[in-house]
């Protein structure tokens, strides 16, 4: 199987959210791939600019970022042209590769705007090369830019940046030197298409955690009395779990939990609730074993909120 690095750089109304067209913050003003064999060698690339349709005037940024020239753009092919070769060259082995996770839904939601049919897999299933970066070189959660990964690797810095062929060639430099087989399994998952029923959830374990992807709920409340999305199992021995504590919020949409394995130890649970881009919300939960020392953490922080709601209560009662 291949892997396809892509790329993408887009424009956006030159009067930001207030000229926004629904549906299509981003349009797709140019593609860059390149695609490796098992070896990560490059064995191929892509690079086209699209003519834009709908914001034909920079926003200042893209401008001032990427030094495009818009009549280039305005002779070039349109989207719809340009993505059915891509997907042509793409082929059928291949899983997508990119820095980071926009690139994956800004494509999707032009494929949709513009009417031209999804090939790829769903669910989609693609390699965050960011993401698994920070597994191999820090402590997993952190994200560094390209230019800083680069500039952590060593690597030289001969053609510039914030283009799309070219940040592809340097995203492919990066995994060429990465240890693939230690982190092959930490596949990402796209949002952009979600499972739609129950038989189509995703419960996905790791090395270092588990992770279920929920179909879509009508409401926030309707998640959060799923049994499924409330319950814990360790991803160890496949035990249920009893609770420690009890899932609480820990700020916007997501929520914390504290679970027991007898035979593995202690357990944190997250839970997001993310907006479906059809309306209504999703789940997605992350259960991983930690330390005795991070369940006090996860102790305490109930205890710290449940104080300022407290506070907060006698406020209002007193005023």
């Amino acid at each position: 199987m291949d892997y396809i690095v892509l790329d993408l750089e887009w424009n956006q109304s030159p009067r930001g959210k207030a000229g926004e067209r629904f549906g299509l913050p981003f349009e797709i003003i140019e593609i860059g791939a390149v695609r490796l064999d098992e070896s990560r060698t490059v064995c191929g690339r892509f690079q086209e600019m699209i003519r834009p349709s709908v914001y034909r005037q920079f926003h200042y940024k893209t401008k001032e970022i990427l030094h495009m020239d818009m009549g280039e753009l305005r002779a070039a092919r349109s989207f719809q042209e340009v993505v059915e070769d891509f997907f042509a060259w793409c082929g059928e082995d291949y899983i997508m590769c990119t820095w980071g996770s926009m690139d994956l839904t800004e494509l999707q939601r032009n494929l949709k705007y513009f009417r031209v049919k999804n090939p790829m897999k769903k669910p989609l299933l693609y390699y965050d090369v960011q993401k698994l970066f920070s597994l191999l070189y820090e402590d997993g959660r952190s994200r560094r830019s390209l230019k800083d990964a680069v500039e952590y690797l060593e690597i030289e810095e001969d053609i510039p940046f914030h283009r799309a062929l070219d940040d592809t060639l340097y995203t492919a430099k990066i995994m060429e030197r990465m240890d693939m087989d230690a982190v092959r399994q930490y596949v990402s998952v796209d949002y952009f298409r979600l499972p739609e029923r129950e038989e189509e959830e995703l419960h996905m374990v790791f090395d270092r955690y588990a992770k279920d992807v929920f179909r879509v709920f009508a409401t926030k409340e309707r998640a959060m009395e799923d049994r499924e999305v409330l319950s814990t199992k360790c991803y160890r021995c496949g035990r249920r779990l009893r609770k420690k504590v009890r899932w609480f919020p820990s700020g916007g949409r997501n929520y914390l939990c504290l679970a027991y394995c007898p035979d593995h130890g202690y357990m944190k649970g997250k839970l997001r609730l993310k907006k479906a881009e059809r309306g209504g919300v999703f789940a997605v939960k992350t259960l991983k074993l930690i330390s005795e020392e991070d369940a006090v953490e996860i102790r305490l922080k109930k205890k710290e909120l449940e104080k300022k709601r407290r506070t907060r209560a006698k406020q209002k009662t007193s005023g």
